[in-house]
């Protein structure tokens, strides 16, 4: 299994803030986001739950473009 780092929208944080989360490659710009070991839904409200497959596109946060998860797919 390939794994990289990819971005995902921390929802209820006031601004807008991204977390960088572990996910697995699928091929074809898919990932399955993998929580990461301090996760914990009751302190943080992630836009994609781990396990979900995510489509990403490389968006810049400020330190050059990256992956960010932008919507659900089918696995």
């Amino acid at each position: 299994m390939t794994t990289t780092i990819v971005y995902v929208e921390l929802l209820d944080e006031g601004v807008r803030v991204w977390r960088p989360a572990e996910a697995e490659e699928l091929g074809g710009g898919r990932y399955r986001l993998i929580a990461t070991p301090d996760y914990d839904d009751s302190t943080e409200s992630w836009k994609f739950v781990p396990g979900t497959v995510v489509r990403c596109e490389q968006v810049d946060l400020g330190s050059g473009p990256v992956p960010v998860a932008v919507e659900s797919i089918p696995s």
